[in-house]
């Protein structure tokens, strides 16, 4: 005997599964507000992580001025934030995407998996560069490079706070993300609607 409650994927027993899910307007209206969303806060962190790549790029005006790339943190520092600003630049056109045709660029389940894991490793990525940053600019305050060129350390603390911030806002996406992983595995759809 068959079980009257829908099956755990989100289809109805009585329902033929070549027939289209009903998507109301207001569905279809929250799910564009919830993507547009994730844009946003794909766009802040995209701005956020390249704004941390130029910062850093940018420390040494002069000769004599310490340089980002002696220091191998805050190569890391750089590489990680071009590396954000990169996959946040094609997850925008992806979200664009998704919010102009109604539909994802990869197949449903390949773009939840791709999007919620890239934006844990690349939210981690961040995190762990902005932290090692961190530490070294801190190093560089107690020896004498900061009294000497006091305009490479101010940069520098700017770029790993830029960092910090792109770090924030990739993990509001990554929640969201998680969302729709979560609303896909339960409901067979993006959106919980």
């Amino acid at each position: 005997m068959r079980s009257p409650q829908p099956l755990r994927n989100g289809s109805d027993n009585n329902r033929s599964p070549s027939a289209p899910r009903f998507h109301s307007t207001v569905a279809e209206h929250k799910l564009r507000r919830f993507n547009s969303l994730i844009l946003v806060f794909r766009l802040t962190s995209f701005s956020f992580s390249l704004a941390s790549s130029v910062f850093m790029l940018t420390t040494s005006r002069t000769s004599d001025s310490p340089h980002w790339y002696h220091y191998d943190t805050f190569r890391f520092v750089v590489a990680a934030n071009v590396i954000v600003a990169v996959y946040s630049l094609f997850e925008m056109c992806a979200s664009v995407w998704e919010i102009s045709r109604g539909a994802t660029l990869f197949p449903e389940v390949l773009q939840v998996w791709f999007d919620f894991g890239h934006d844990q490793v690349f939210a981690y990525l961040l995190l762990s560069a902005s932290a090692a940053g961190t530490s070294m600019a801190r190093t560089l305050k107690d020896m004498d490079t900061c009294t000497v060129s006091n305009s490479f350390c101010v940069q520098s603390d700017i770029a790993v706070a830029l960092g910090y911030a792109a770090f924030l806002f990739l993990g509001f996406t990554s929640l969201l993300s998680g969302f729709r992983l979560v609303c896909f595995i339960i409901n067979g759809s993006r959106f919980h609607l």
